[in-house]
């Protein structure tokens, strides 16, 4: 049968980093503070001249180059990310003039820190119907430049980052095994950017306020995240009749420490089963799990036949989850 199979992957974080001894001198925290409540040491920001764009190029360069496609053999290119370089047009259709991919569709996809794996599911759904060969899908985000940096309890948790893979209409068992996507808007103000679309227009008193920043109730989010990332976990296994001693490697969306460790408990993952780089990132959004997937890989911790396990959730509320074979 045909799947889509990765065939290479690519990742991209600025040059600058921000320590939590950095946050020490702007907001009220402490290293010591952060770590123990979210495990981050260090978060990449993005120059000043750096767009969402010229992270995904960036990210989407490597994988290509490790898929040896050209961009122009890409007939499909899907952004996921909340931090595009403008309302419209989407992101991807930049990145597509970057590459040179002149025979690829390009289009966005909005759903927050789930936004890789709901892109992962559109093009994979094209190919496994037979309307696309080889596909770029790229999580991408510039979350530094919407944070509220007067907020110590969210300001710390976000970092600047792009991932990419290239997945090709392969023959074999090798490929996705299955998406799962879920959504429940009703607590959608429980972690949003209340500004600036049609319902809030700019002004000098929202921008006072702080509208265009991230919102976020931490607590109430980490209760809902952890419950649905293992519930989508486990309906992955039992779809594809597996179970957690499968899994070769777990890639969570990377929250924070609390959430990856709650989680993988409640799935029953052991610690070597998981892999984690939040302490070097923060939370990347859409770009956590292929920015972890491509480290894995270029590290030599993925090897073909492997099963993994992706796993992720973000505001909307979006949650989703793929199992694969390498």
């Amino acid at each position: 049968m045909i799947r889509a199979r990765i065939t290479g992957t690519g990742s991209y974080v600025p040059e600058k980093v921000l320590t939590n001894f950095d946050l020490e001198k702007i907001i009220d925290t402490s290293d010591e503070w952060i770590r123990t409540r979210t495990g981050i040491r260090e978060r990449h920001v993005a120059a000043d001249h750096e767009n969402t764009s010229d992270l995904a190029t960036n990210a989407a360069k490597r994988a290509l180059e490790m898929a040896g496609v050209n961009a122009d053999e890409i007939d499909q290119i899907i952004v996921g990310t909340i931090t595009g370089d403008y309302p419209w047009p989407a992101t991807a259709c930049v990145v597509q003039a970057n590459l040179g991919a002149v025979n690829a569709s390009a289009f966005d996809v909005s759903a927050a820190c789930s936004g890789f794996l709901f892109a992962l599911s559109c093009a994979v759904d094209r190919i496994e119907a037979g309307h696309s060969k080889k596909a770029l899908v790229i999580g991408a985000e510039i979350l530094t430049r919407i944070m509220n940096w007067e907020d110590r309890n969210t300001c710390m948790l976000f970092g600047d980052a792009a991932g990419a893979v290239v997945i090709e209409a392969r023959e074999g068992e090798n490929g996705i095994l299955s998406t799962h996507l879920y959504t429940d808007g009703t607590q959608l103000e429980l972690l949003y950017q209340p500004g600036f679309g049609t319902k809030l227009l700019p002004s000098a008193e929202l921008l006072e306020s702080k509208a265009h920043t991230l919102h976020m109730q931490g607590n109430e989010v980490f209760k809902v995240a952890v419950r649905s990332m293992a519930e989508v976990a486990k309906i992955a296994l039992k779809e594809n009749s597996m179970s957690v001693e499968d899994i070769d490697l777990f890639i969570p969306h990377q929250a924070n420490i609390r959430i990856l460790h709650a989680t993988a408990k409640r799935i029953g993952l052991k610690d070597d089963q998981v892999f984690i780089n939040v302490d070097r990132y923060g939370n990347t959004s859409g770009a956590t799990i292929p920015l972890a997937m491509d480290e894995a890989n270029r590290a030599g911790l993925i090897k073909e036949g492997d099963i993994l396990l992706l796993d992720a959730f973000g505001g909307g509320f979006t949650w989703a989850a793929a199992l694969l074979r390498w």
